[in-house]
Formats: C-alpha cells, sequence, structure tokens
C-alpha cells in the first residue's frame, strides 16, 4: 500500500495510475450525483462540483486528455465540459465502447494508457478495457468487482478531482497542480 492524499492505495493501482494519458469520464452519477433536476417548464438541471473542475483542469495542465463519454444529451454537460476545456464531449452514446475505440485511435493510445471512471453498468464494457478502471465510491455494487480502484467520495461531491490527485500523485505532477488558477 502507498499512502496517498486520500488514505493508502494498492501499489498495482499506483503502477496503473503512472501510464495513464487520457482519464475518460461518465457524467451522470460521477460528475453529478446522478439525479436530474426538472423545472416546470422541463427545463433540466444539473449540479457540478468545482473540486472535480480543478481536478481537470490540473490534469490537463499536466498533459492528460480528459474525455466524457455519456449516455444521454444535454446541454449543461455540453456547456459545463467546454468551460473545462474538455475537448472530447461525447453525450447520447449508446455504445460506449465504440467511442472509446475511436478515442484511442484518434489519440494514439494503448489500452494501459487510458483510465475511466463510472458509476453503473453501462460503464462495464469499457472499465473491463481500460488500464486503470476505477469506480465512484457510491457505484452499483455489481460494478464493484470489476474496478481496480474505488474512489473515497461519491460521484458529483469530489470522486473525480480523488482519481485526478491520485493520477497526479502517481505521476509525480501533483506539486504543478499547487496554486494552480482555474
Amino acid at each position: 500500500m502507498i499512502d496517498t492524499l486520500y488514505g493508502p492505495v494498492d501499489e498495482q493501482v499506483i503502477e496503473r495510475a503512472t501510464k495513464v494519458r487520457l482519464l475518460i469520464c461518465d457524467v451522470d452519477g460521477v460528475f453529478s450525483d446522478g439525479r436530474i433536476y426538472l423545472g416546470n417548464d422541463g427545463e433540466e438541471l444539473k449540479a457540478f462540483h468545482t473540486r472535480d473542475g480543478f481536478g481537470v483542469k490540473a490534469v490537463q495542465h499536466a498533459g492528460i486528455e480528459v474525455a466524457v463519454i455519456t449516455g444521454r444529451q444535454s446541454a449543461i454537460v455540453q456547456r459545463r465540459m467546454s468551460a473545462l476545456g474538455v475537448a472530447h464531449i461525447h453525450q447520447g452514446c449508446d455504445d460506449k465502447v465504440a467511442v472509446y475505440d475511436q478515442l484511442r485511435a484518434q489519440l494514439g493510445l494503448e489500452h494501459e494508457e487510458c483510465a475511466y471512471i463510472g458509476d453503473d453498468l453501462v460503464d462495464l464494457a469499457v472499465m473491463k478495457q481500460v488500464g486503470l478502471a476505477v469506480a465512484v465510491e457510491d457505484a452499483h455494487p455489481a460494478l464493484l468487482p470489476h474496478a481496480h480502484f474505488r474512489t473515497r467520495i461519491r460521484g458529483g461531491f469530489g470522486a473525480v478531482r480523488e482519481l485526478c490527485d491520485l493520477l497526479l500523485q502517481a505521476q509525480g505532477k501533483l506539486a504543478q497542480a499547487k496554486g494552480m488558477s482555474v
């Protein structure tokens, strides 16, 4: 076990994290708490945690690409991810593996250079292929046996930041993020 900012982590997880060049995130249940708020006029609202935003900017600054692949289509997601500088925003995806394969080919990456963070069974197919599969703390129980790592923080409350910090720490780049303005 290796001590990290969030507690001890298995050495094999750290080893996997050292190779990551692409972080892929689901949205609902990962960047958000999974709840969807609907206004009287059908307006959809989601809450995003600022810590996750800082984490995304920090890993990008350290040279790690960030992508989102989500099954739902939402203008809110487009706005938030664009504001964070996420170049690879894939919404309305029924086949997350096909999008994952396209991303890998486009960026010239091997499976072990990719990490994926998810919360439910729709994420499983991609998680089985990547070098570092991560489940948020409150992920569906059937997903957990397939995750190399489970965050200590729930989806929507800083789980993405926890993973970003783990990647940065494993790659010796955490100090670059301190004092960074986003």
